[in-house]
């Protein structure tokens, strides 16, 4: 039986890992506590692979405060650009292959069409930058790797947009939310079901893919479907980027085409609003 282990378990996409694990019966997948897996000790991270000796291993951790980062550019780099190499290199090292998460922001976003995995990338936040030198890290120093870019994620696990427009619905009567930054919602179950499907597919088609939900919209339109799956009544007003100023720029548009993992893994790929529904309905 293969072992995969889990790095960032404690977090959104490693609560949904785990969930989807149990759900399907996943065998092997280990999720070591925080204490034993920090992905910037390498002393402890040999001793984990040493002991468990993973066929793949899975980077959830990372450093996501987006408008912190601004002025934590080191702290950043340590976790999503260092602990991205430090894995590769084990990974190589005991013949592993390590499936990297990273994300939209590596893009500028001032296109309007649907990003693929050749389009150029060019991060305008801390963030983005950190998390680009880590997809650049991991694929200098692992051949077999799978990073897997994915956007505005959100769970019944941790802290997230759709949590934070419910907990705001409850108190409130009024709401403005920006309408000019377009992307794609991610339920992270269904990333986690992907993962788990591509560690369980073992094709060996290594390299960059794209994940998301289907679909396209704004954090607007989002906020208004939230509202209305889960029947809150609440005036959402329609805003701007502008109106809005936060330390860290966001892309305007950072849509992603995923027209490469689907065809590779065979994969379908569910609607944003259907998969909302079905995180609405396990929070309620």
């Amino acid at each position: 039986m293969n072992t995969t282990l889990v790095f960032g378990g404690s977090g959104q996409l490693g609560h949904c890992l785990q969930a989807v694990a149990n759900r399907i019966s996943f065998e092997g997948i280990i999720f070591p506590p925080e204490g034993e897996a920090n992905i910037l000790d390498v002393e402890a991270l040999t001793i984990l692979f040493e002991k468990h000796k993973p066929a793949y291993s899975i980077n959830c951790a990372a450093y996501t405060a987006v408008d912190k980062a601004e002025d934590e550019l080191d702290a950043a780099r340590k976790v999503n650009r260092d602990g991205a190499e430090n894995l590769a290199k084990l990974c190589t090292k005991f013949n592993c292959t390590l499936i990297q998460i990273s994300t939209d922001f590596v893009f500028e976003g001032n296109i309007p069409k649907l990003l693929n995995e050749d389009d150029a990338a060019s991060p305008i936040s801390v963030y983005g930058l950190t998390k680009l030198e880590g997809e650049q890290a991991v694929t200098a120093n692992a051949s077999k790797h799978y990073t897997i870019r994915t956007s505005w994620l959100y769970s019944e696990y941790g802290n997230n947009f759709v949590k934070t427009m419910l907990k705001l619905g409850a108190d409130r009567s009024e709401l403005n939310i920006i309408a000019d930054q377009v992307g794609t919602p991610t339920y992270a179950i269904d990333l986690a079901g992907a993962i788990l499907h591509i560690v369980n597919n073992d094709n060996h088609q290594y390299g960059i893919y794209h994940y998301s939900n289907e679909g396209v919209t704004s954090w607007y339109d989002f906020a208004v479907g939230i509202f209305d799956i889960a029947n809150v009544k609440i005036k959402v007003n329609p805003i701007k980027t502008s109106q809005y100023p936060t330390k860290a720029t966001r892309p305007k548009f950072s849509a992603m085409d995923k027209s490469k993992i689907k065809s590779t893994f065979n994969l379908s790929i569910p609607y944003w609003r259907d998969s909302l529904i079905a995180c609405i309905k396990e929070l309620r």
